[in-house]
């Protein structure tokens, strides 16, 4: 029995933890090359962090 519990942590532990990694391209002002803006954030807030990077 201690395995199945063991995966069933396992499961819902997966879930909480679940992050993305944003990789945003954004020229730069000064030179017109363009700079990369890194993030990692929890699935669930992507969408905001993506609007957020500038």
């Amino acid at each position: 029995m201690a395995k199945k519990v063991v995966a069933t942590l396992k499961k819902e532990d997966a879930q909480d933890k679940a992050l993305t990694r944003i990789v945003k391209a954004v020229r730069s002002p000064k030179t017109g090359a363009y700079c990369f803006k890194e993030a990692i954030v929890p699935q669930a807030k992507a969408k905001e962090a993506l609007k957020d990077l500038k």
